[in-house]
């Protein structure tokens, strides 16, 4: 799953670790999101969304894998 995590933080000058503090995660666990390493539980991805004020389907792209 792609994600524009890093994309909207930076676009709002926040650094990793000031993003983790207000998740209540890692600065570790939003770089591996960022890095598409990590895949959000849901409580995350809603999280996300509400601080950003944004659907999560406007953070986060789910893509079907091939088969």
């Amino acid at each position: 799953m792609k994600n524009r995590l890093e994309e909207l933080r930076k676009a709002r000058g926040i650094k990793q670790e000031e993003l983790a503090d207000a998740m209540e995660v890692s600065r570790q666990t939003i770089g591996s999101l960022e890095n598409g390493r990590y895949n959000p539980s849901i409580l995350l991805a809603f999280k996300l969304a509400k601080y950003f004020e944004m659907s999560i389907e406007e953070i986060f792209i789910y893509e079907e894998e091939s088969k």
